[in-house]
Parts: C-alpha cells; structure tokens; sequence
C-alpha cells in the first residue's frame, strides 16, 4: 500500500478538518481503497453520510455501505439529497451536521450543483470542512474548485468554489492535458488540479497529503508538475 506523502504547502487548506477529493476509479475492485484509507484515518468515530445526488442512484449509496462496513467496518447513512428541494431541507443540513464525514458520491456534475450549489446543505458543507471530514470523488471532486464543465456543451459553470482559485480534472491523464488547461481560463483561476483515478489530495490545517500521484498546472501555459 502506498503511504501519503505529506506537502507543507497545501494549495487551499482548510483552516480546520479536511477536504479530500479522489479523482475516481471502482471502489468495489479496491481502486480507491489507499485513498479512503487515508481520509478514515483521519475521520472521528462515527457514521459517514453518503450523499447520492450527482448520480441519484440508490444502488451506488447501498453498495458504498457495503464496502465501508467490510473494509473499515465503519457505517454509512445515506443522506437523501437528489434535486434542490432536498438541498434546503433543513433536516439534511442536520444530517451532514451530526455524521463523522460527508463522502459525495460521483456521478454527472450538474446533478450535483443543481442539487446543492446555493442551498443550506452547500453551507453545511462547508461548515463540516472546518470540523470534519467532506470527500468528494470524480464529478464531484470537480465541483470543488471555482468551476466545473457542464455537460452541456463542456460550458464552464460555476461550483461550490472550495478551492476558491482553482478547478479540478478528475480521472487525470498527465499525458492528454487539454480539458484541463481549458477550465484555466477561467476567470479568476490561478491554478488546476489533475487527479488520476485512484489518487487523491487531501487538503488540511496548514498541510496537503497526497495519495498516488497528483499533477498541478498553474495558468492555463503552465508547466504539469506533480505536487
């Protein structure tokens, strides 16, 4: 099993908690296992929510709970967040509040802000970062940055903008960078994120730790390092 490494300069570090995002890859087939494993380690006794809204798939939540309980017999509940009206309910705001760690399913980007972008869950989750755990994976690790690509026509679109001057390429490939350097021009971003499956960054206090391998580009003419 690989170890994180950790980076004393993290690129949006949470004052307090964490935010981990995974860049995708098959739970079931023990593809994420050493990125889980990091954010668990660091997620207090507990259930953690599950949150299904970019794929609105009540199979994904249940087969997400099995491997949490056979893996790190920790248990799941699904906090039921599908389209807007679920995102300001106040119930699931409490939800996100009371469980060890928030882990947002992927799926389609645009799902996911649709359901959450603007409501009292976005807050909560951002509240949770600075007590907790929040971990995103694939398209919703995307919607961390400032912006996300739509899938209607690619189009930038705005995201919960965790990373307040970056964006995020899940499923990376260092050698085909295009989609990525496209995100970069958006405005006001200074830097991008490629996050191959598998991998992960988690962002801390003061510290960024890094599963796998993760590259950075910084403006859309820069150079793919890894971080």
């Amino acid at each position: 099993m690989s170890e994180p490494e950790t980076n004393g300069n993290s690129p949006t570090a949470p004052a307090a908690g964490w935010l981990a995002l995974i860049g995708g890859g098959e739970f079931s087939f023990g593809e994420t296992e050493d990125a889980d494993r990091a954010w668990i380690e660091r997620t207090p006794p507990g259930p953690i929510g599950f949150i299904p809204a970019a794929s609105g798939s009540n199979d994904y939540a249940r087969h997400f709970a099995g491997y949490m309980k056979g893996t790190f017999d920790r248990e799941v509940e699904v906090i039921p967040i599908y389209r807007d009206r679920d995102g300001r309910r106040m119930r699931n705001s409490e939800r996100i509040r009371e469980v060890a760690a928030v882990y947002i399913g992927g799926g389609v980007t645009d799902h996911l802000l649709a359901a959450i972008l603007d409501t009292p869950a976005a807050e909560a989750l951002a509240r949770k970062m600075t007590e907790g755990v929040v971990v995103a994976i694939a398209a919703a690790a995307q919607c961390a940055g400032k912006y996300a690509r739509s899938i209607f026509g690619g189009n930038l679109v705005p995201a919960f903008g965790w990373l307040p001057d970056g964006v995020v390429e899940p499923n990376f490939d260092p050698g085909h960078d295009r989609r990525l350097r496209k995100m970069l021009v958006g405005a006001g971003v200074v830097h991008g994120l490629g996050i191959p499956a598998g991998s992960a960054v988690l962002m801390g206090p003061g510290e960024t730790e890094v599963v796998g391998e993760v590259f950075r580009i910084d403006g859309a003419d820069g150079d793919v390092e890894t971080l």
